[in-house]
């Protein structure tokens, strides 16, 4: 099932968020001292194209510097792609077979406006545990 939603989702807009986000690592790159930001871009870009089957968790070594990273990144691209997403969930939304795809936009938006401190992990069963570390 999860093959068939990612076909779909790639179809039906993923794509274009996945072009979003690189063109966000792209400009990012442009000044050296923001190419962390731009590394985080690309790792979410890779999330975008295929969601399902891997979530978002929070890393546990995560600090201040992560909260003082995604502040800059809210102001530099987060917000811009968080309303993309949101555009795109609306979109999506319209049809009976774009709702489970709208919910899956949705659950991009918290990392698309603060990727620092966040890991993509697989959801299949025995992977990882609820916490996002091996068992």
């Amino acid at each position: 099932m999860r093959l068939v939603l990612n076909v779909v989702w790639l179809v039906l807009g993923g794509f274009w968020l996945f072009l979003g986000y690189v063109l966000a690592g792209v400009l990012l790159c442009i000044p050296i001292i923001t190419i962390p930001w731009a590394v985080a871009s690309f790792r979410i870009a890779g999330y975008a194209l295929w969601p399902f089957g891997r979530t978002i968790v929070a890393k546990p070594s995560a600090g201040a510097g992560s909260f003082l990273g995604n502040v800059i990144w809210f102001v530099l691209a987060g917000w811009w792609l968080a309303i993309a997403h949101v555009v795109s969930a609306v979109a999506l939304a319209i049809t009976i077979i774009g709702i489970p795809l709208a919910l899956a936009d949705l659950k991009l938006i918290p990392i698309s406006l603060a990727p620092l401190g966040k890991d993509i992990v697989p959801t299949r069963r025995g992977d990882f545990d609820g916490a996002g570390t091996r068992p």
